[in-house]
């Protein structure tokens, strides 16, 4: 992931940074425990693509 892409792009439900994991291929935001799938190199910021984190899946990221 190109790090200036990743440097503005944000939750698009609460407008936070996000954190790219690169081994599961997505962008987490951990405000809203939502994390967005990359498909193909390209981030699918849709809402109703997003998976929804566990309490456990989250506290990975910190």
């Amino acid at each position: 992931m190109d790090q200036g892409l990743l440097s503005i792009l944000v939750c698009p439900e609460c407008q936070s940074s996000l954190i790219y994991d690169k081994q599961n291929k997505m962008l987490v935001c951990k405000a809203d425990k939502l994390a967005y799938p990359i498909i193909d190199g390209v981030p699918r910021m849709l809402l109703e693509e997003a998976k929804k984190l566990t309490l456990e899946e989250v506290k990975h990221y910190e």
